[in-house]
């Protein structure tokens, strides 16, 4: 409780709401028992309240600026950083077996269940002042934020385009992982399979696969 009441910077009035944010789906059989539903809670309400925040902070920048701004912020990469910074990794009541488990993103997907938790607990008032102080203004530098791309994605298909490189993403297997499925994405180029990635999304799968293959080629 003392760990919690320093992650979220009060004292909980419904901890049943916390308990279940911090189940992850591998140590259960039933997803219901999971923190699954409170992500997906989560992740809606941290969209909009860091759509409103850069919305006010950026008066003057466009559209695509606060797009790519609130990408940048939301992203599982980001989100997972975050959480291990703040100890929340510890709290997490995971399958430890799984080694692939605490290589992913659960930390960042918990900590969406737990801001699903905040709200409903606090409602939408508590939730703002909660990502403001205890997130965004404790972990994110913005300045950072700005001048970094993390969008690996991105680097590589730029490096294909510069290369002269025909660059593909390719789905290469699907499998279960408790309740979850786990991809494999592999990054395919001038035909050839180069090296893979692997997620509990097609879109984490490619952004790791990418990532691998921006390390292979630097090397």
């Amino acid at each position: 409780m003392l760990q919690l009441e320093h992650i979220i910077g009060f004292t909980p009035k419904y901890i049943s709401y916390y308990r279940l944010a911090l189940v992850h789906s591998s140590q259960q059989e039933d997803a219901t028992d999971s923190n699954e539903r409170l992500e997906f809670l989560g992740d809606a309400i941290l969209g909009a309240i860091v759509a409103e925040y850069l919305f006010k902070k950026y008066p003057y920048e466009s559209e695509g600026y606060l797009t790519e701004m609130r990408s940048r912020i939301v992203r599982r990469e980001t989100l997972n950083n975050v959480a291990v910074r703040m100890g929340l990794n510890k709290l997490v009541v995971y399958n430890h077996n799984d080694r692939s488990l605490s290589r992913s993103h659960i930390f960042g997907n918990a900590l969406e269940a737990l801001i699903g938790a905040v709200y409903l607990d606090r409602g939408f008032a508590g939730t703002r002042t909660f990502i403001l102080n205890q997130i965004i203004r404790a972990y994110i530098d913005l300045d950072v934020l700005e001048t970094t791309d993390t969008n690996y994605k991105n680097q590589l298909l730029s490096w294909a385009q510069r290369s002269g490189k025909v660059l593909t993403f390719e789905t290469l297997a699907e499998q279960t992982e408790g309740t979850r499925k786990l991809f494999t994405v592999g990054v395919v180029i001038d035909g050839a399979l180069f090296v893979s990635g692997t997620g509990f999304n097609k879109k984490d799968a490619g952004q790791v696969a990418a990532k691998n293959a921006l390390a292979q080629i630097e090397n």
